[in-house]
């Protein structure tokens, strides 16, 4: 039996960092999540808008939320204040973020992947399977134990301001977005993110099986 190594935690971090950045990059692109919520979370009704034009103006934040897409934000439909664009502005950098984060941590685990298996080394899948589900699992129990508090505080880590404080006057687009929304959003990501500490375990028992069957022959 192979002798844990601190390295495997670190190799685990790195697992972590991309399935997280996965699930980030799922969770903002999944359109289809919102437009169940609209009808699930009854936003029409909420907010006063038609499902067309909360989902144009919906689009169009996803649309600029894309590394891709150069130039500033504009609703369809929706006015927005200077600090409400500077919000989003904020978010997109956050999301870009995680965008590079996914690309460097996934070249990460392909160098590994390939320099681990010429080695015969397969100990850190396990140890990256525990570890991935560590942060998640801390978020999780926050959420559950109290949403609304735990996403307040995710605001203020990640931001140095309070334009995320959001007048429904100045800026409407807040009335399409209701809290539950990004409770969902947040299930999508931990839902990747558990998927790909059960993709790592799995690899680790096929692994170790195999290594068990080169031993014997």
């Amino acid at each position: 039996m192979r002798k844990f190594k601190i390295t495997d935690i670190l190799i685990g971090l790195i697992f972590t960092f991309l399935f997280i950045s996965i699930g980030v990059i799922a969770a903002v692109n999944f359109r289809f999540i919102y437009y169940f919520d609209i009808s699930h979370l009854k936003i029409a009704e909420t907010s006063g808008y038609s499902r067309q034009v909360i989902i144009e103006n919906y689009n169009a934040l996803i649309d600029y939320n894309s590394p891709f897409y150069k130039g500033e934000l504009s609703f369809p439909t929706l006015p927005a204040s200077a600090s409400g664009l500077q919000h989003f502005s904020e978010v997109k950098n956050i999301f870009t973020t995680f965008y590079y984060i996914g690309i460097i941590t996934l070249i990460a685990a392909v160098i590994i992947i390939i320099y681990k298996r010429k080695k015969r080394d397969f100990s850190y899948l396990l140890v990256s399977s525990v570890t991935v589900l560590v942060i998640p699992a801390i978020v999780a129990l926050g959420c559950a134990v109290n949403f609304d508090a735990s996403f307040v505080l995710f605001h203020k880590i990640f931001f140095r301001n309070d334009y995320w404080l959001f007048d429904p006057v100045t800026d409407p687009v807040i009335t399409i977005l209701p809290d539950t929304f990004f409770l969902h959003a947040l299930m999508v990501i931990i839902a990747f993110v558990v998927l790909g500490s059960l993709i790592l375990y799995l690899l680790s028992r096929r692994a170790k099986r195999s290594s068990y069957g080169y031993r014997r022959y």
